[in-house]
């Protein structure tokens, strides 16, 4: 018989052995994995939100190109635009004093604009027979970026 030597480790120790030693990461790879995370967000997040801010000026444009088709449909059934004190709501809502309306021209109310502000609507217009405008973020005349102001025609 020949005798076994037990000095040395066998395979299924060496086995245990070594999946214990890799169970888990080290305060280094988790720190390189932190800091991988932390630079991709830096690239990338600044990128998403200036797209959502535009995303917001599309909404906006989009509503107010629709706002201005059912006011010119208005225009043609009653003969005029709604007066700056009926509003934008004449589209929806008939005003007491239209005989000729044959709407509703849209399907649900008047939203706010994409920045919680009520849309401007003013007929006669400074710049045509109405002005229909958003003034963007800000909610004031003029600006640039998000706080630009956005109008029909």
């Amino acid at each position: 018989m020949t005798a076994v030597n037990t000095s040395l480790p066998t395979f299924r120790s060496l086995r245990t052995f070594s999946s214990r030693r890799h169970a888990g990461f080290t305060l280094l790879e988790l720190l390189v994995v932190i800091v991988i995370i932390g630079l991709l967000a830096a690239y990338v997040g600044p990128r998403y939100f200036s797209q959502l801010g535009k995303a917001e000026s599309k909404t906006a444009k989009a509503q107010i190109e629709s706002f201005g088709k059912a006011l010119d449909a208005y225009r043609l059934d009653v003969g005029h635009y709604p007066t700056t004190e009926q509003g934008l709501n004449a589209l929806v809502t008939k005003p007491n004093d239209e005989a000729k309306w044959n709407g509703p021209y849209l399907a649900k109310a008047i939203p706010q604009d994409p920045w919680g502000k009520p849309y401007v609507y003013r007929s006669p217009g400074q710049t045509s027979e109405f002005d229909l405008l958003s003034y963007g973020k800000d909610g004031q005349a003029g600006g640039e970026g998000d706080n630009a102001d956005i109008s029909f025609r």
